[in-house]
């Protein structure tokens, strides 16, 4: 029988200072592609799995732009361009009754971008994830906390990841397939 290719390996804690603890060592051991699962939020969890600046606030702040371009640009090409009209003597690019229409767009844009760039960021919709193959892994929305290796990570060694998430005081680790 052929045997599957493994996805990671991950070990199971007891409490949220052991994950912790476990994920600042693995992460300081070189191991770069790691995930933690926790039932709940634990401080400072993901700088230790070296989690950076995200790349959401670029792309809310583009979509923002784009929204006041396109807003500006609508409102300008309707009134100086197709159909101009001298209201009351006020110029055609007459930019501060454009404010509203210009703000409302920058925030629908913004808002647009974020979401839909958060969901393509964090490679979502997604049914179905490997860590659900182990067993053990439906206790992490109540009461345990896992540590995730991935086997993508340049220091993943199934053998010497094993020892060495052993020696972190786990209390166990298990082989996710893919």
């Amino acid at each position: 029988m052929k045997r599957k290719p493994v996805y990671g390996l991950m070990a199971e804690f007891e409490t949220p200072d052991a994950l912790l603890e476990a994920t600042q060592k693995t992460h300081a051991a070189g191991y770069h592609s790691i995930d933690a699962f926790s039932p709940m939020p634990i401080e400072g969890l993901s700088e230790a799995c070296g989690f950076e600046q995200t790349k959401v606030a670029p792309i809310t702040f583009i979509g923002g732009a784009i929204g006041a371009a396109v807003g500006f640009g609508i409102q300008y090409y309707a009134s100086a361009m197709n159909y101009p009209l001298n209201i009351g003597g006020r110029p055609y690019n007459s930019w501060p009754s454009f404010i509203p229409i210009v703000f409302e767009l920058t925030v629908l844009g913004a808002a647009i971008f974020c979401v839909v760039g958060l969901l393509a960021l964090c490679r979502l919709p997604s049914p179905y994830h490997p860590v659900f193959n182990v067993p053990e892994f439906a206790l992490a929305s109540r009461n345990k906390f896992f540590l995730c290796v991935k086997a993508r990570d340049s220091h993943f060694d199934l053998a010497g990841t094993r020892k060495f998430l052993e020696g972190l005081g786990s209390r166990g680790v298990y082989e996710i397939e893919t």
